[in-house]
């Protein structure tokens, strides 16, 4: 029996678990007059609903087409509502004699949505699982879903209780630590057999998962984000969806997905995108393989998926204000669809910013990514803004080792082939990767100097949950041990490490560094504007600049397990007759006449005077 066959009986009996008044089910549920784009696509869900022609009677709006789709359950409605003003009308849709009506509203834009402002190098982003972080209301951990699962916080692969409460009552925290914006792992349905917990498998684009709270829940915590003055970046995921959407159950039409007949497993070679002798056949696999068994490929080529993807982000910033986006796996998305939907964004709100995951292990690969690039031979992907992966791999052993900072000054060598650098995401893990600590450290010298590298080069710098805590581990045994609870995030817990008295001495010492540091770099023009300037290793020292005006930062970083001597006179140009710096950590002053000492794995970070 063929898999679209199979997915289409199971739909049947899933459809009425969708249905609202009259049967019918309409996304997006609401939208708003005055918008840019005046083409609005509803899709509508019902029995036989391809039988029935849609209506519209209200002042300004204009029925363009409906398509009806292979599926009978599904219509597509195309309305020009250039001229139409806030209001509800009906949507009337007739078969014969037989008639339905749906109830729909355009509401006013809130002011000032336009003009949203985007994170940018000025920010730091602190990335949380939801799931993991705390558990803010126990009553919506085990309620009542279409696919069976059970919280247990004894395994790490199903769901633990976390949600979006529960980061709320922790705002506090977060804005303490000194982080300017939060990036929240997708919170969108994840209806799946296994629970899918990090929230990568959609099942619902318009309904925060009931596990981690309603759509209300999620507005409220981007409200009272934005009243301590931070930001909150949406996860996104455009290239597939989870298998228990109901469009996996009931296939709108047989080129809404990639290899829907057949199961195809994409290749991962991303670089196929410029890779001059790369294959027709690789590149295939690439774009139209499915990501893994329970993630089938959405075809993005499809006008009316592509219309589906660019306006349900557009709804969710529209509707939440959330002020950026983070797109999973964007290579494996139609390249095209992809630039679209960037400039389509864009022309909504000029100011704001996208992140895309191109994970590319070397620099030249990741710039190719980034909107005004000289490497993607003219086909500007209009991404602003793109990850750097290549720093994560180093930084995973660079810290630790002795005699390895050459490799971070050949790194930041290459910055040069990024369009723009400001808009270049640095980061040392994040939910994907290792942590940056993979065991529990005996002292802080790989931990200080890592977190001192990234928040003072030139990028947006990106955390990950726990890291101000030492949460460490490693992928070997599973995405779960990089993906732990925070102590004290749950009632009941032993201890609570969001509390300075939960926390050991060496964790104390972890997060008051980072915090001192994060709040220095807070509004600091220096370091998220300034240039920089670096000279090669020396005696296992790397020796950084930034510089804005008269204001400048020295950055001297020891990788030798021993104290180091030295000489200062081939660092001249920066010092310019400085003759001292104040250290922004221990508020200590540092002499910079002849030469320096500086202690084994030592990192100043010193502002001069």
């Amino acid at each position: 029996m063929k898999r679209q066959f199979l997915f289409c009986l199971l739909g049947v009996l899933l459809l009425p678990s969708l249905l609202g008044a009259e049967g019918l089910k309409v996304e997006p549920g609401f939208w708003w007059s005055g918008m840019k784009n005046t083409e609005l696509q509803l899709m509508v869900y019902g029995a036989d609903i391809a039988t029935y022609r849609p209506s519209v009677d209200y002042p300004g709006i204009h029925l363009m087409s409906s398509v009806a789709l292979e599926s009978p359950n599904y219509l597509l409605v195309y309305l020009d509502i250039s001229d139409a003003k806030p209001g509800n009308f009906n949507l009337t849709f007739t078969n014969g004699k037989k008639k339905l009506t749906y109830p729909y509203e355009l509401k006013a834009r809130q002011a000032g949505t336009a003009d949203i402002k985007g994170f940018d190098a000025s920010d730091v982003l602190y990335l949380i699982m939801p799931d993991r972080f705390a558990n803010g209301d126990t009553k919506n951990d085990q309620i009542a879903t279409r696919m069976p699962y059970k919280v247990d916080r004894n395994k790490q692969g199903a769901r633990h209780g976390g949600d979006l409460v529960g980061i709320e009552q922790h705002l506090d925290y977060i804005d303490n630590l000194g982080v300017t914006a939060i990036w929240l792992n997708p919170v969108l349905e994840n209806d799946m057999v296994d629970g899918s917990y990090h929230g990568y498998a959609t099942t619902d684009y318009y309904r925060v998962d009931p596990r981690f709270g309603t759509n209300e829940d999620y507005v409220r915590l981007i409200k009272k984000t934005h009243e301590k003055d931070m930001k909150v970046v949406m996860d996104m995921i455009f290239n597939h969806c989870g298998s228990d959407h109901p469009w996996v159950k009931d296939v709108p039409s047989h080129d809404w997905f990639n290899n829907i007949d057949e199961y195809v497993q994409t290749n991962h070679a991303k670089e196929a995108y410029f890779d001059p002798y790369a294959s027709d056949y690789d590149f295939d696999r690439l774009v139209n393989g499915w990501f893994v068994t329970t993630m089938p490929d959405l075809n993005q080529k499809n006008p009316h998926v592509a219309k589906y993807l660019i306006q349900n982000s557009i709804w969710w910033i529209e509707y939440t204000r959330v002020d950026g986006i983070r797109q999973d796996t964007y290579p494996y998305a139609d390249f095209a669809m992809m630039n679209d939907w960037c400039k389509a964004v864009k022309a909504e709100y000029p100011d704001y910013n996208i992140v895309g995951e191109s994970w590319m292990s070397y620099t030249i690969g990741s710039a190719y990514w980034q909107k005004g690039s000289r490497l993607n031979f003219g086909e500007s992907t209009e991404l602003p803004s793109i990850m750097d992966f290549r720093l994560m791999e180093l930084s995973h052993s660079t810290f630790t080792n002795e005699g390895a900072l050459s490799a971070l000054y050949e790194h930041l060598c290459y910055d040069y082939v990024y369009a723009d650098i400001s808009h270049v995401l640095r980061f040392l893990d994040n939910h994907d990767t290792d942590r940056f600590l993979k065991s529990m450290p005996a002292d802080l010298n790989a931990f200080k100097q890592g977190i001192a590298f990234l928040l003072t080069i030139p990028g947006i710098p990106q955390l990950y949950y726990g890291t101000e805590l030492l949460m460490n581990g490693s992928k070997e045994k599973g995405d779960g041990y990089i993906r732990m609870d925070v102590p004290g995030g749950w009632p009941g817990d032993a201890t609570n490490q969001f509390e300075t008295s939960g926390r050991t001495a060496l964790q104390n010492e972890a997060w008051n560094y980072m915090q001192t540091l994060l709040k220095w770099r807070r509004g600091n023009d220096v370091i998220s504007k300034g240039k920089m300037k670096h000279f090669a290793v020396n005696n296992d020292v790397y020796v950084y600049e930034r510089r804005s005006g008269n204001k400048q930062v020295l950055v001297f970083m020891n990788g030798a397990g021993k104290e180091v001597t030295l000489p200062l006179d081939r660092y001249a140009e920066i010092l310019q007759g400085k003759t001292s710096g104040k250290d922004v950590i221990t508020h200590q002053t540092i002499s910079l006449n002849k030469e320096v000492k500086l202690p084994p794995k030592a990192v100043w970070v010193l502002e001069t005077e």
